[in-house]
């Protein structure tokens, strides 16, 4: 895989077109979270249909966790800061996500499945996204990609800044471990140190995002500033630019538009509602 670095004096800067904060939301079994993609002022952001933000260090916040329930159509991808999430599935498959650690998970024709925390006290906090497939995809078998921590490619430069990329190319040359070939998505984690800069080279044509961890950082030409909690979408162009003058911690995500119609019921995502009816008959005759 070659780098998608351009000529920096031509290369066209990323803009922000918007910033959303998201919006308190319960899933699960009471699990409490902020919903960031896949709100009313937001639903989606082509292919991503969804994005979970949980922090707590509450038990009774997250206790009940995420029992087994179905997906069929697209991907999940749960990434772990803090806490430990221990994932079981109708096809025998079982894990532990850790700190770090990332479990991308393509549903496909469709798999019954649980999240549930391996702790009873102590802080939990990550994120899930919600990765669409296109309709060629929709009906695959079940599979993952799972890497704890030390299998995530991290970045080290002489500031101090650290990437860890999830999947993707940064313009240095680390590669995520992470292959999706429908949507060729980058996910990092960008841990920036104060008066630093982080610039990448994006694929031109990608739906791209910025959600902010913490700190303060400024993005674009316009120096855009965007907040702890905040979401923030940018316009298409060949390079992201961002500079902070605080210690600051951001995802950048980035991936292909898929360009079909969008049908949605619960837990399946497929491109007409005659295919979403179809699946909810399909998990109640035991068919996944």
């Amino acid at each position: 895989m070659t780098s998608l670095k351009t000529d920096e004096s031509t290369a066209i800067n990323r803009e922000v077109i918007g910033i959303h904060n998201g919006q308190a939301a319960m899933d699960g079994d009471g699990v409490k979270l902020t919903r960031i993609i896949g709100t009313q002022t937001l639903n989606m952001l082509d292919p991503f249909l969804l994005l979970d933000a949980f922090e707590s260090d509450q038990a009774q916040d997250y206790i009940g966790g995420f029992p087994s329930h179905p997906h069929r159509g697209f991907e999940t991808v749960t990434y772990l800061l803090a806490g430990q999430m221990r994932h079981k599935d109708s096809a025998g498959n079982e894990g532990l996500i850790e700190p770090g650690g990332v479990q991308w998970m393509t549903a496909g024709k469709g798999i019954v499945h649980s999240e549930m925390p391996e702790q009873i006290d102590g802080l939990l906090m990550g994120f899930q996204l919600w990765v669409n497939l296109p309709a060629k995809d929709k009906f695959s078998e079940p599979a993952y990609q799972e890497f704890p921590v030390d299998k995530i490619a991290l970045e080290k430069r002489a500031t101090g800044t650290q990437i860890r990329v999830i999947s993707g190319q940064t313009d240095q040359g680390t590669l995520g471990p992470v292959i999706n070939e429908a949507v060729k998505p980058s996910y990092f984690d960008v841990s920036l140190k104060a008066g630093d800069k982080f610039e990448q080279t994006l694929a031109k044509t990608d739906n791209t995002f910025i959600y902010l961890i913490e700190g303060q950082i400024s993005l674009g030409n316009k120096a855009t500033r965007i907040e702890a909690g905040n979401l923030a979408i940018l316009s298409q162009g060949e390079k992201v630019t961002i500079n902070t003058q605080v210690d600051s911690r951001f995802l950048l995500v980035s991936g292909q538009p898929i360009g079909e119609p969008v049908a949605r019921g619960g837990p399946f995502v497929m491109n007409t509602k005659a295919e979403v009816m179809q699946a909810f008959a399909d998990f109640q005759a035991n068919r996944f």
